[in-house]
């Protein structure tokens, strides 16, 4: 079987595609499941560095985190989902 480069395995293919959409979605917000601690951030996405999504967190599993900016790897988002102004807003889960 013939060795394929980065760019070219499925894995490349997934992060460049995850890089680019959300290279397009800077400025609105998410919600974002990662695998490991804190595993949960809603905020505003600042900018995508390199395959690192800067946010600004909003609401997190730990209060002590919240209103700072994160930068959150996209091989560790497991689950996401970005406003467009069409279709369901993310919750405010603020007391």
């Amino acid at each position: 079987m013939a060795q394929q480069n980065d760019s070219q395995t499925i894995n490349g293919v997934r992060q460049q595609a995850l890089v680019e959409h959300f290279s397009k979605k800077v400025g609105r917000r998410v919600f974002i499941l990662t695998e490991s601690f804190p595993f949960m951030f809603i905020g505003k996405i600042i900018k995508v560095v390199d395959d690192s999504i800067e946010l600004y967190v909003q609401t997190t599993s730990v209060p002590a985190l919240e209103g700072k900016t994160w930068f959150v790897h996209i091989d560790a988002i497991e689950v996401f989902y970005i406003e467009t102004g069409v279709g369901a807003k993310i919750p405010d889960l603020k007391d």
